[in-house]
């Protein structure tokens, strides 16, 4: 595992990693154990709209209410393009952004995923996620691992937030350690 700063405590991690290596997958399950023991969990993850073993787009849905929509799609729509991917930036503001926005309020961890390319087209999500920065909440969140948005950028210089590198070497007990962090700085 890779750290980029060492806390003994920390209420901000970050998780990045290579395309395909766990991210997503790794902060769902840390968020259940969490959820499980007690924490209030809120905020949004995406996940991939395959057909037929092909990756069509993404969907992104809001933890605590479960609504789901379309983050971007391949030639589908309009929006700013991310690749062969067209992000659609009214589902991504109304889910994700609006899921950090009720969490950052409501929830005693934050989990927003992803930090990327996607994401950072939308001048709502920047907002909702540096508030969720700004706030005494807990916060696991995946970063695109080359992705250089002044945001991330800023998530990567502060001293607060620890960065861990997910692979297939540590993907399956990353989630206990980090519920494991995150309870003992309750």
């Amino acid at each position: 595992m890779t750290e980029t700063i060492r806390d003994p405590a920390p209420r901000r991690l970050f998780l990045t990693g290579e395309p395909g290596c766990g991210k997503t997958t790794v902060a769902r399950k840390a968020a259940k154990l969490l959820s499980l023991r007690g924490l209030k969990v809120g905020g949004m993850v995406t996940n991939e709209i395959r057909e037929r073993g092909n990756r069509l787009g993404f969907s992104v849905e809001d933890l605590t209410t479960g609504e789901r929509g379309t983050l971007a799609f391949s030639s589908r729509g309009q929006g700013p393009r991310v690749g062969r991917y067209v992000v659609n930036i009214p589902d991504l503001e109304r889910i994700g952004a609006g899921s950090i926005e009720r969490a950052v309020t409501d929830a005693d961890l934050i989990v927003i995923d992803e930090l990327g390319p996607m994401e950072l087209h939308s001048t709502r999500f920047v907002t909702s996620t540096d508030a969720a920065l700004n706030s005494p909440k807990h916060i696991l969140a995946t970063i695109h691992k080359r992705a250089n948005h002044p945001l991330i950028l800023r998530v990567k210089s502060n001293p607060a937030c620890v960065i861990l590198e997910v692979t297939r070497e540590n993907r399956e007990e990353l989630p206990g350690q980090l519920a494991k962090r995150i309870m003992e700085s309750k």
